[in-house]
């Protein structure tokens, strides 16, 4: 009776979304897939070792690492590949290593377009810099759209072996009734999942954190972007480009910087962000000021509205560690959810990708002990591993991001700071995250000294 239900279950599952590292995947490929380890497809719902809540690049991530290691994982996004998401689309050598570690192909022939360093406009300076030659990551980052980079990996973690549910929106946890601990999820459509785990990559809305009790916290930075696609001769460039001087009506310098990243396809991604260190953050028409932006550049860049190839669109960047604790009863946060975007540049995912091998590594450790006391202590490490890895440095980040909230400040760096090439090369391995532990030079060494001085985030 049982196996004639897990069968019919799987069918179900595989017309309404379930898919393996194919295009289609019978009903016994997937009880195959969840009975490999031990977990079962039962009548009431879907049961697997590990449920990760999104599938962007920290949900794929996580999916990845756990897959590898053995474990069934039911992977749940509410949309349907590909879809695309705000972003700037460009990615540092720090995500371009959480990218090699998943198995990606990051050569040009498969798609990617390389970039040397950050060209940076300020202060009447222009500015190219290269990436860092370091031990830890390669000096080259990458452009890519999201509707493309999401679908990209999150294939790379079909091909581990996790099972992926499109279509899949999670209306809340499934809690204990005695204790209170996640037991797995409810999704829109009526159907329960259920793991001894859950993994919550599911953005800056930070639903299944906020349904346990966690609240933003009001004393880290967040950030908004904004960005939109245009045809443009810009489209080839071997550098990332950030200009320094936004400015509101009144002409005083923004806390943020804007974007033009060539996609290489015949269109650029051109784009702002901007802190919430400063009191124009909630009064600024964001669309406006990216008009506003635009405008000033040459014509024939073509960021002008008859050659978009889309609308403004904008999104929220929680930075700094905003929800905590990362684990608590059965629920990790992963990325976005744990507000880990990085406060010094607004980067998202490399931290997001970084933070779910971290969890999968701390996941897959605590699965192979038995429930109880010597699993929860394991659990208990992974946000004293994030602060360890990520504490002091975000902590800088935010002391940076309250004193580039005052406009004086902010005029002072782009007009005095771009003139000095050394200082800007330790600028940017210091925004950028991008040094090496041991054996790193002189700058390597005063950033990595001042992360460990600062108290954790």
């Amino acid at each position: 009776m049982r196996a004639r239900g897990a069968l019919a279950l799987a069918s179900r599952e595989t017309a309404q979304g379930a898919s393996g590292a194919g295009a289609a995947v019978d009903s016994q490929a997937i009880v195959k897939d969840f009975t490999r380890v031990g977990g079962t497809v039962a009548a009431a719902g879907v049961e697997a070792d590990v449920i990760v809540v999104g599938a962007g690049p920290g949900g794929a991530a996580t999916a990845y690492h756990l897959a590898q290691s053995g474990r069934t994982v039911a992977l749940l996004e509410k949309a349907r590949f590909p879809r695309e998401k705000v972003c700037g689309d460009g990615l540092t050598p720090r995500a371009v290593t959480s990218l090699v570690a998943m198995g990606v192909d990051t050569r040009e022939e498969a798609g990617w377009i390389r970039n040397r360093g950050l060209r940076i406009y300020g202060g009447g300076v222009k500015l190219e810099l290269p990436w860092p030659e370091l031990a830890s990551y390669p000096d080259y980052g990458l452009v890519r759209p999201r509707l493309d980079l999401d679908h990209v990996l999150v294939r790379r973690a079909q091909g581990a072996g996790a099972l992926l549910y499109e279509d899949t929106a999670v209306t809340g946890p499934v809690l204990d009734e005695r204790t209170g601990r996640v037991l797995g999820v409810t999704t829109k459509d009526g159907r329960t999942f259920h793991a001894p785990l859950t993994v919550a990559c599911d953005g800056v809305s930070g639903r299944l954190g906020l349904a346990m009790g966690l609240a933003r916290r009001d004393d880290r930075p967040m950030g908004v972007a904004v960005r939109r696609y245009f045809t443009s001769p810009r489209t080839h460039d071997d550098h990332l480009e950030s200009w320094l001087e936004l400015t509101d009506s009144d002409g005083r310098l923004l806390p943020g910087y804007g974007w033009v990243f060539g996609l290489g396809d015949g269109t650029s991604n051109v784009g702002l962000g901007l802190l919430n260190t400063t009191a124009a953050f909630a009064n600024t028409d964001y669309r406006k000021l990216m008009c506003a932006w635009t405008a000033t550049m040459p014509r024939e860049w073509q960021f002008a509205e008859q050659h978009a190839t889309g609308p403004v669109r904008g999104g929220a960047l929680p930075m700094g560690f905003n929800r905590t604790p990362h684990y608590t009863r059965g629920l990790l946060l992963v990325g976005d959810a744990g507000g880990a975007v990085n406060p010094f540049n607004g980067e998202g995912i490399a931290y997001a990708m970084e933070s779910g091998q971290l969890a999968a590594e701390v996941v897959a450790q605590a699965l192979a002990r038995p429930e109880g006391d010597g699993r929860e202590r394991v659990l208990a490490s992974y946000p004293k591993r994030l602060q360890d890895t990520y504490g002091g440095y975000y902590t800088l980040g935010r002391l940076f991001v309250n004193l580039i909230g005052h406009p004086q400040v902010m005029q002072a760096a782009t007009r005095h700071g771009l003139k000095r090439p050394t200082l800007m090369r330790f600028t940017l391995k210091l925004l950028a995250n991008l040094t090496d532990p041991h054996h790193g030079d002189a700058m390597d060494r005063v950033i990595n000294a001042l992360s460990r001085l600062a108290p954790a985030a």
